[in-house]
C-alpha cells in the first residue's frame, strides 16, 4: 500500500476578509510513492511550478484565501478535465467517453504522458484503478476545496476575483510548438481566456501594477488559460477568474530549482501587488454600499 499525501494546503485570511481566492495548483512538490515514474527525478521537477506559493504567499495576509497543490501536476494535472486523458496511457479502455485536448497530445493532459517530445515519463501503461485512484484522492479534492473558497467568497461578498497561479519555462513557445514567435517570451502572461473569464479593470490594474514595476506583461500570449479560469470565470455574475504566468528564470534557476538572487525582489513586488488588488476590492465594496447622491 502506497502512502498517501496531504493533497492541499489551504491557507484563509488572516487580516480582515477580501473576495480574492488564490490557488496554485502545479507547485506541489510532494511525490506520492505510486508515481512509479521512469525518469530521473530532476527532470521530472521540470514540471512543477517550483516556488510560486511562496511568492504570492502574502495574500492570506492582505485578506485572500490562498489553496496550494501538494501533489505534482505530472501526476495528476488540477487543471485539466477528467476527460483530458490520452488513451495511449492506458492499459484497457476507459470506462467513459474522452476527449482528449491539444495538451494531451502534446503529453501533457490530466495525466502526463512525457516531458517533452523525446522523454516519456513512464515505461509501462497506467490501469484505470491507477487513474482513479488520482482523480479520488488527488485532483477531487482539490476542486471541492476550491469550490468552497470561491462559494463562501461569492455568499460573503456577492462576487468573486479568482488568480490562478503559475511559472512557465523559458522555452514555453517551443514547448508550445510554437515556431517564430513575433517576440520574446514576456515575465507575466494575464490569461482571461481571450476577454471571458474576467473584467477588463481588474486586469488592467494588474498589468498596470506589474509594468510599474519593469516587468514585460503579455496577454493570453501564449496561456490563455485553461481549465480552472473557464470553471470559475463569469463576468456577468460577477465571479472573475484570471491566470497569471511567471517566467521562471525572473526568480529561480530552471536547472537546480533553486531561487535565484533576484527571488526575495519578486517576492516583495508580489506582496505589493497584492496589497494593490486588496485596496482595489475594498474600493469596490465602499463603490457598492455607498449610496448615490
Amino acid at each position: 500500500m502506497s502512502k498517501a499525501i496531504i493533497p492541499f494546503t489551504l491557507l484563509n485570511s488572516e487580516l480582515g476578509d477580501i473576495p480574492l481566492v488564490c490557488d496554485s495548483p502545479h507547485s506541489g512538490t510532494f511525490y506520492p510513492e505510486d508515481f512509479r515514474y521512469a525518469v530521473p527525478h530532476s527532470l521530472l521537477r521540470a514540471g512543477e511550478d517550483t516556488h510560486i506559493d511562496q511568492l504570492w504567499s502574502a495574500a492570506p495576509h492582505v485578506g485572500a484565501t490562498l489553496l496550494v497543490a501538494n501533489f505534482p501536476r505530472t501526476y495528476i494535472d488540477p487543471n485539466r478535465t477528467l476527460n483530458d486523458i490520452d488513451q495511449l496511457l492506458l492499459d484497457d479502455a476507459w470506462p467513459d467517453l474522452l476527449q482528449p485536448s491539444e495538451k494531451s497530445r502534446l503529453g501533457f493532459g490530466l495525466i502526463w504522458r512525457q516531458l517533452n517530445a523525446t522523454t516519456p515519463i513512464y515505461d509501462r501503461q497506467l490501469s484505470i484503478a491507477e487513474v482513479k485512484h488520482r482523480i479520488d484522492q488527488y485532483y477531487l479534492p482539490y476542486h471541492e476545496a476550491l469550490n468552497r473558497a470561491i462559494e463562501n467568497k461569492v455568499n460573503r461578498f456577492g462576487g468573486v476575483w479568482h488568480l490562478n497561479l503559475h511559472s512557465m519555462p523559458n522555452n514555453a513557445y517551443e514547448r508550445l510548438q510554437i515556431k517564430n514567435p513575433p517576440h520574446p517570451l514576456a515575465d507575466f502572461v494575464l490569461g482571461d481566456r481571450d476577454g471571458s473569464t474576467c473584467e477588463p479593470e481588474f486586469i488592467e490594474l494588474i498589468e498596470k501594477n506589474l509594468r510599474s514595476m519593469g516587468y514585460s506583461v503579455s496577454r493570453n500570449d501564449p496561456y490563455k488559460g485553461m481549465q480552472l479560469i473557464a470553471n470559475i470565470g463569469n463576468p456577468k455574475e460577477n465571479r472573475h477568474s484570471l491566470q497569471v504566468e511567471l517566467r521562471r528564470p525572473v526568480y529561480m534557476d530552471e536547472i537546480t530549482r533553486e531561487p535565484n538572487d533576484n527571488f526575495h525582489i519578486v517576492q516583495n513586488d508580489i506582496s505589493k501587488l497584492l496589497k494593490t488588488i486588496a485596496a482595489y476590492l475594498e474600493d469596490r465594496k465602499t463603490r457598492k454600499t455607498t449610496p448615490t447622491q
